[in-house]
């Protein structure tokens, strides 16, 4: 190779690279200036008033930074939002949607993928992108299993965890088995949400994890030909502590805030959440009492990612994207983090902040009940969304009672 051919080379990969990112800046700038003026419909659950003012919280700065009016629905279910949109689809509205983002993962995400709902893939093509943890977490690419392909962006982890006050439970179970003991000889103190909300149909999943004799398969759709058999140990838990659940299993809660209810009023002595820094965030807006204390199973428990998503035909795709990588900013996911605010944990890689950025991080105090990372124990990845909706549905057929 020539001299003057090697110079070419090296100015072609400084150049390459600079002028990509200049292109990818030029087009964030076509955005941000379409999104100006934008109002954008935000389909999100709506059963927590701290959610609902973080999100009020990130509408405030969105308009302010970026000229974007955000409009929070509430949801009591997201399948409603899905719903919304396949209805849409089959009428044919292909633009003008009522939904222009939604807080989504697992089999609605799996639902509107499936059926042409989604716009995208755009998650990779935002400015903060970069940031996201996807080596570390790998629950932030793959949700419940499928690959969410740029079609979804991640703006919160989650692990389950047990909470307990530790002035009437000194020694919580250490595992599923002592959980089972620890029920049947306290009656009437712990319970879980009625499925199919999706904080019971979690609980289903992590005694399955506990009870199959191969976890593998909960990585695959659901097999009919081994289902009896993957689930009799869940099944027959259940009929085990059933009796001496909270009602003697004849009601249930409703919801995680619900059952978190029952805790802070002393019904029940364990309760649990998808949320590590939630018992601290309660503690903090004087919820609940500072003696919880949160612990996990041996062997790990169940831990996924809250995802963004926007359907295809939403008018305002620029401004979903603009709120979309607002929520992805250090600031943002700094404030989510605080347990006076939320307590959920980031999707950021730490590391690949600035020093100012990480220092949002540093500064708080995560609170007494909330474990340290390496008291959290293994995440165990999301079982394929098939799995949710069948134990739903078997879980109605055994033991259903009406709300």
């Amino acid at each position: 190779m020539q001299r003057r051919d090697f110079g070419r080379l090296v100015l072609a990969s400084v150049l390459v690279p600079t002028f990509a990112r200049q292109a990818k800046a030029a087009d964030w700038d076509a955005v941000l200036a379409a999104a100006k003026g934008q109002t954008v419909w935000w389909h999100a659950w709506g059963g927590d008033p701290k959610i609902n003012d973080f999100i009020a919280w990130v509408g405030t700065l969105a308009a302010e930074r970026h000229g974007v009016t955000l409009e929070h629905v509430k949801l009591a279910s997201t399948a409603d939002a899905v719903a919304a949109v396949l209805a849409e689809q089959q009428a044919g509205k292909t633009t003008g949607g009522s939904v222009d983002l939604i807080w989504i993962n697992g089999e609605n995400f799996a639902a509107m993928k499936a059926n042409g709902l989604l716009y995208g893939p755009f998650a990779e093509s935002l400015p903060n992108w970069p940031l996201v943890d996807m080596s570390g977490k790998p629950a932030l690419v793959t949700d419940f299993t499928l690959p969410t392909m740029g079609y979804e962006s991640p703006w919160a982890m989650a692990q389950l965890v047990f909470e307990y006050d530790s002035a009437r439970l000194p020694a919580p179970p250490a595992d599923l088995a002592a959980l089972r003991d620890w029920v049947l000889a306290n009656p009437g103190r712990f319970t879980y949400p009625q499925p199919p909300d999706y904080l019971g149909v979690t609980f289903l999943k992590q005694v399955l994890y506990g009870t199959i004799a191969d976890p593998e398969r909960l990585q695959a759709p659901v097999d009919a030909a081994s289902y009896a058999a993957d689930t009799a140990g869940l099944w027959a838990l259940l009929d085990q502590m059933h009796p001496a659940l909270w009602r003697s299993a004849q009601a249930f809660p409703a919801s995680e805030p619900a059952m978190g209810q029952l805790l802070a009023d002393a019904e029940v002595d364990i309760a649990f959440a998808f949320n590590p820094g939630r018992a601290s965030a309660e503690i903090a807006a004087g919820n609940l009492p500072d003696t919880i204390r949160t612990f996990t199973l041996a062997g790990g428990t169940i831990g996924n990612a809250s995802f963004l998503a926007i359907p295809f035909n939403s008018s305002v795709k620029e401004g979903a994207q603009v709120i979309t990588d607002l929520v992805l900013s250090p600031e943002v996911q700094a404030r989510a983090q605080d347990p006076a605010v939320l307590g959920f944990q980031t999707v950021l890689n730490l590391a690949a902040l600035t020093a100012q950025d990480r220092a949002r991080f540093d500064a708080l105090d995560l609170g007494a009940a909330t474990l340290p990372p390496d008291r959290l124990g293994p995440a165990l990845l999301e079982p394929h969304a098939s799995w949710s909706v069948k134990l739903a549905e078997d879980w109605q057929a055994r033991y259903g009672v009406a709300r």
